[in-house]
């Protein structure tokens, strides 16, 4: 979406959609154009309203993963910034802010979720497994998935795709039809609809009760779908677009029991995870088909009843922090020491500056060993004279978190209390 530029109009856009390891970026295109006589500003006043937009996108929208801040003006008379943002509190002080500066400039917010959503705002995915994208086409980076039933909240539509937010608060475009969109009424009813939960790696449901019946989908761990009876050795389900299906008993636990369940211990999360041995590396993935590091983390932890943040940057921010440095040096033997199975290793650059950059994660198991998502879903070990060493990424270990002594806290949320999916099954 850029203006037309005219000989005494100048435009800033700041456009907030990027690749993903800088996702939703901020970017500045500034053109200066000369300005007749009756102008409506000068280039100092261009600078001060940048500073202040740039200080109100860094207050509210820091991670440009879950918070989106454009800001687009158009200089003509008078002035006026257009603003798209999913953080009203951010137009509210930026409004204060260019009043206390003395900036007489129009602000025209743009509050997300759109108005012309008519209040379908909230969607449940509609496939197994979902693809979410950095931008609304196909072509577009894959930086998350989103499973079968997962709730969202819909923010915009554009070319056939939605910009949602996802549980772990994360922002991606989606094709609309793997969205099943709702109004407030529909989504509050089907929290209180009884669910299931597929449990098993992978399946299908079918059109009768029968492994014989066509099939209706193919379905993955974690699929969330309403219970509508029992036929037999099988559940009769129905989806978030109306279709139903039939799905086998033993491959399914209902979601109240699933969700319900008590925090995981260390040895459900490595049950967990080394069922995903020799799942390749999908990048942006999240499901049993395929997993990145943080996916692998995330559908570990997901898939008993706990959402972490989507990137292995944001998940590094969480949990308790463990030592695992000896004068300001990695040791090995404090790992060994203070490690814990279930415990996040977090990999990366350490800078001289201390500002380090964390690009992989992975599950710790114990004794040295952890089990990641690199090529393949594989074990590797942090010990030198180990046969499994990775020698890539033991040593730029940068730091450990511990997930399981901090659930319910910031960034490691209780599937059951997450505002989402609370109330979902009674």
């Amino acid at each position: 979406m850029v203006r037309l530029l005219v000989s005494n109009t100048r435009v800033i856009k700041v456009n907030n959609e990027d690749m993903k390891a800088v996702y939703l970026v901020l970017l500045f295109f500034v053109v200066n154009l000369p300005v007749r006589a009756a102008g409506t500003g000068d280039s100092l006043e261009f600078k001060k309203a940048n500073e202040l937009i740039e200080s109100t996108r860094k207050k509210f929208a820091p991670d440009k993963r879950t918070a989106l801040f454009a800001a687009e003006f158009t200089v003509t008379s008078p002035l006026a910034v257009h603003v798209e943002t999913t953080e009203p509190d951010a137009v509210l002080h930026l409004k204060r802010l260019f009043t206390d500066a003395g900036l007489s400039i129009l602000i025209k917010e743009h509050i997300l979720p759109d108005s012309d959503l008519h209040g379908l705002i909230y969607g449940l995915a509609n496939l197994s497994v979902c693809n979410n994208r950095v931008r609304p086409e196909q072509s577009a980076e894959l930086v998350t998935q989103v499973l079968l039933g997962t709730p969202v909240i819909i923010l915009k539509k554009e070319r056939g795709y939605y910009l949602v937010r996802t549980p772990d608060q994360y922002l991606s475009w989606i094709e609309d039809n793997a969205v099943a969109a709702m109004d407030k009424f529909a989504f509050d009813s089907w929290k209180q609809e009884n669910k299931v939960v597929f449990t098993a790696d992978y399946g299908h449901a079918f059109e009768e009760p029968s492994f014989d019946a066509t099939r209706v989908s193919d379905l993955v761990a974690g699929n969330i779908l309403v219970l509508k009876g029992k036929a037999g050795k099988f559940y009769r389900v129905i989806y978030p677009d109306g279709r139903t299906g039939y799905v086998p008993v033993k491959q399914c636990r209902p979601y109240s029991k699933w969700a319900g369940r008590k925090d995981p211990d260390p040895s459900q999360i490595i049950n967990t995870a080394k069922m995903m041995t020799g799942v390749p590396y999908l990048w942006g993935g999240t499901s049993v088909k395929g997993v990145d590091c943080s996916g692998f983390t995330k559908t570990s932890y997901f898939l008993n009843g706990i959402i972490l943040a989507r990137d292995a940057s944001q998940q590094a921010l969480y949990g308790e922090k463990i030592d695992i440095y000896e004068n300001d040096s990695l040791s090995v033997t404090k790992c060994l020491k203070n490690l814990l199975p279930g415990d996040l290793l977090f990999f990366g650059t350490r800078r001289a500056d201390r500002s380090d950059r964390v690009t992989h994660t992975a599950i710790y198991i114990g004794k040295g060993e952890f089990i990641q998502s690199s090529g393949m879903v594989r074990i590797s070990s942090l010990v030198r004279s180990s046969p499994l060493y990775d020698t890539y990424h033991s040593p730029g270990l940068l730091s450990a978190r511990r997930i399981l002594t901090a659930i319910g806290t910031e960034g490691i949320t209780r599937v059951r209390e997450h505002s989402l999916y609370q109330n979902i099954s009674n």
